[in-house]
């Protein structure tokens, strides 16, 4: 049926004749199903004059419904080409949170949830946040997207909550539970702009990933060429309700503004399932909109009165730019060339020169490091695992999985980056942050690396400015995961080896996963403090670099930006005391990035001694497990076992918390494109 589906929309298309009825009935791309990763070129990028109408789009519509928005656009590497606001900043409040009391405060009271800017009044007044969370969701939609799948913040919503579908009791949690704290502005991974002309990417977030409808991916000639947020409904927040049409205010504007741009019908996430069930996309149509669709009055005739062009700290200057080329040096991500990945149609990330940032190198942390040669077997196995698998969450059917590959040390290193022609870019930082996740909790030195951090700072918004709402000891967090496993030293003596797969049934608010009623794991928060702003270790290692972070690029005077490093940033925020007190993290670039709670890693040993770890992600969590597993497993094959996965009997699936065993890798059950081979990781 979704074939049939697929076919349907492209002959629609087809029968368009390229500009014709049916762009103009549907506001998508002209190139519907012709392009599976291979039509990205140099001249594939948003104009200025696209930009404009991009934006000019979502006003009319915003005006339609009486509503002012503030509109952000990026590049598909996340450069902010220009943000917009409708009426005055100081009307503009904005609300993080999951969910709402009976006085339209937040309902939970723990990690991000609740901050609102600007304040009522005092030292954070004329301070927005709006600004930030439509640039979060242009970002969103640009990076989850590629030619094979179109994916919108809605898509992200319905696929990080603690139930999938969101609202369902008894479900397991979302795929990609936990994704929204990546692509942080603290990583090491992404890029900082000055704000002003577009440079590599990919570009930092100021809020992460979002999960609040109003974000779309932009295409040009079949492929993916930037992202639009919208924010107008003053709620930065997520949809709980996924058996609900109602209209989304964001959401409707931000889809008016992708008219011409829009995602072609058959690519888009409701032509998509995942464990049997359909993603979503939108809850309004361009037939649905207030205004016309393509008929906007052009960008140069909106007037001072409507709004206007602004600047944001770190990321726009009030211009409009173009954007860069995806796949082209200017974008920071190019094609390999075929030195190290011969026949592989391999990218890397580079600098601003043209220089690979993670090139292939050996470890750095003693007599067993890794060899370069190792490290590039992995990269090698990997990637050739993934150009066999099927892809799970692309289109058109019969296409094969496209991921992102990261390989470290034991200390957090990064000893090569490698990725497929078209992975979604989020891929680039989650990869890293598996690999680190599954080397430090496989360690020795886990329990007391969390021990040695500073606590996370809670913070919230009074007249005075932002205001302690608490902190959380992270070592605590360590604490409780040795009592949940009953043994004191767990994640200290380094005995058992943790995949993220395994690590991230520890993180839900449920354990067993997705069971209501049951405790949660040690290290998430417990349900009524758990939510997607405040998910528990994930969140709190960074939080303190998120907050310093956000009150910087919102325009607190004095506040400096964030520096490379996401865990052991130390902020004080003393009652009544409107500026924070903050230290630079010191802490080792172990989770430089954060960590990451979503299946797709593995941990690298050499006999009994960790080595080091490999991190996958890209095309849906069972093949990132597969191609981690099987990558290092085919590696070690080829490298007569000089390296080799963790010995079975220390794995995490030996550990059974609660009466409920651990998962260490779950791969797809018959999951090679021109083969019935089944079961492809059992008995290894």
């Amino acid at each position: 049926m979704r074939a049939l589906v697929a076919l349907m929309a492209a002959t629609l298309v087809s029968c368009g004749g390229g500009g014709g009825p049916a762009v103009t009935s549907t506001g998508s791309d002209p190139v519907a199903s012709g392009c599976t990763g291979n039509c990205a070129s140099a001249t594939t990028l948003l104009s200025v004059a696209d930009v404009q109408q991009v934006i000019a789009q979502a006003v009319a519509e915003a005006q339609a419904r009486k509503a002012n928005a503030t509109i952000a656009v990026v590049d598909r590497v996340g450069n902010v080409l220009a943000v917009y606001r409708m009426g005055d900043a100081a009307t503009r409040s904005t609300l993080i949170a999951s969910s709402l009391d009976g006085s339209g405060a937040a309902a939970v009271h723990a990690g991000l949830e609740g901050i609102r800017l600007p304040a009522a009044s005092g030292a954070l007044s004329g301070i927005n946040l709006d600004e930030l969370a439509a640039i979060a969701k242009a970002i969103t939609g640009a990076y989850l997207s590629s030619e094979g799948n179109a994916f919108s913040s809605r898509t992200a919503s319905q696929i990080v909550q603690q139930h999938f579908d969101p609202g369902t009791s008894g479900a397991p949690s979302g795929p990609l539970f936990g994704v929204q704290f990546s692509q942080l502005a603290c990583s090491d991974l992404v890029m900082s702009s000055t704000g002003t002309a577009p440079t590599v990417g990919p570009q930092r977030s100021p809020l992460g990933l979002a999960a609040d409808p109003g974000g779309f991916p932009l295409y040009k000639g079949g492929t993916v060429v930037g992202g639009v947020g919208v924010l107008a409904d003053g709620e930065y927040s997520l949809d709980t309700d996924f058996n609900s049409r109602n209209t989304d205010l964001d959401e409707a504007i931000a889809m008016a503004a992708t008219f011409n741009f829009g995602a072609p019908p058959d690519r888009r996430a409701d032509e998509i399932t995942v464990g049997g069930l359909s993603l979503k996309y939108t809850n309004t149509e361009y037939s649905g909109l207030a205004a016309t669709a393509g008929a906007a009055p052009a960008f140069s005739s909106l007037g001072a009165a409507v709004g206007g062009l602004i600047s944001v700290t770190g990321y726009a200057d009030g211009q409009v730019h173009a954007g860069t080329a995806f796949g082209q040096p200017s974008s920071g991500v190019r094609a390999e060339g075929g030195v190290d990945f011969p026949g592989a149609d391999a990218f890397v990330l580079v600098d601003a020169t043209n220089t690979p940032r993670f090139p292939v190198r050996a470890g750095t942390d003693g007599a067993n490091a890794l060899s370069r040669d190792e490290v590039l077997q992995v990269l090698r196995s990997a990637m050739d695992i993934a150009r066999k698998a099927r892809g799970q969450i692309r289109l058109p059917l019969g296409d094969t999985a496209r991921v992102s590959v990261t390989v470290v040390d034991t200390l957090g290193t990064p000893l090569g980056f490698v990725r497929s022609r078209d992975a979604p870019l989020f891929g680039a930082d989650v990869a890293l942050q598996k690999a680190r996740t599954a080397a430090l909790f496989s360690s020795t030195g886990a329990a007391a690396f969390l021990g040695s951090l500073p606590p996370a700072q809670y913070a919230s918004i009074n007249s005075t400015g932002l205001v302690s709402a608490g902190q959380v000891p992270l070592g605590g967090y360590a604490s409780a995961a040795q009592a949940f496993l009953g043994n004191n030293q767990s994640f200290a003596d380094g005995h058992i080896a943790y995949s993220n797969r395994a690590l991230g049934l520890l993180a839900r608010p449920f354990f067993p996963d997705g069971i209501d009623g049951t405790p949660n794991g040690p290290f998430s928060k417990p349900v009524g403090q758990w939510s997607v702003f405040s998910t528990g270790l994930q969140l709190d290692l960074s939080i303190n670099a998120i907050l310093q972070h956000v009150v910087y690029a919102a325009g607190v005077p004095g506040i400096p930006d964030v520096a490379t490093g996401c865990a052991g940033v130390g902020l004080s925020l003393p009652p009544v005391t409107p500026a924070a007190s903050i230290q630079p993290t010191t802490a080792a670039p172990v989770l430089a990035n954060g960590i990451q709670i979503f299946p797709g890693s593995v941990p690298i040993y050499r006999g009994d001694t960790l080595v080091g770890a490999i991190g996958v992600s890209g095309d849906g969590v069972d093949q990132d497990d597969m191609v981690a597993f099987l990558g290092l497993q085919n590696a070690s094959k080829s490298l007569n076992g000089s390296i080799n996965q963790a010995p079975a009997g220390r794995r995490a699936d030996t550990l059974n918390p609660q009466s409920s065993r651990l998962l260490y890798v779950q791969c797809p059950q018959s999951p090679f494109l021109n083969s019935n081979q089944e079961n492809v990781c059992e008995g290894l």
